[in-house]
């Protein structure tokens, strides 16, 4: 990708997967459907059941060829965040709450100002955290041996 194209892409996403999300423009202008993926690097989305295509496929070692019909992914600008209150497509705001955390608020012309919760997709990892140590994982009693004394400043390397 060149710099110009670098230029273009979204820093911010409003967008997330997981998102229930209107088609504003395209085919399926007007219909509603959840994010399934997230292209960041082509700022692009795609969409569950949504902007359906038929991609010919050659027969290779293991998988059949043939004509299927595939998802195929929409421009970012294309879609919006359904209100949760109104069902309506909005503008997503952020605001911070009275404890500091960060929530997404519906914002713009038909929105109810209310909270857009985080998809719990969101939440399960796709790859789970290891629980075994493995070899160059540092372990334990070197993690907390103390090396540093602040008080009498000993452990401090001689300059």
């Amino acid at each position: 990708m060149g710099w110009k194209a670098a230029e273009k892409l979204i820093r911010h996403w409003k967008v997330l997967r997981g998102d229930n999300v209107m088609i504003t423009r395209g085919k399926d202008k007007g219909e509603t459907g959840i994010i399934k993926r997230v292209i960041r690097s082509q700022n692009r989305v795609i969409v569950e059941g949504k902007n359906l295509v038929k991609k010919h496929i050659k027969q290779g070692q293991g998988h059949e060829g043939g004509i299927f019909t595939v998802e195929a992914p929409l421009h970012a600008s294309n879609v919006q965040v359904v209100d949760p209150v109104t069902g309506k497509p909005v503008k997503v705001g952020v605001k911070y709450l009275e404890d500091g955390t960060k929530v997404r608020v519906s914002r713009g012309l038909g929105a109810s100002g209310s909270i857009i919760p985080r998809p719990e997709i969101l939440k399960i990892r796709t790859t789970p955290r290891p629980t075994v140590a493995g070899p160059k994982d540092t372990p334990m009693d070197v993690v907390l041996e103390k090396t540093y004394d602040a008080k009498t400043g000993k452990g401090m390397p001689e300059l």
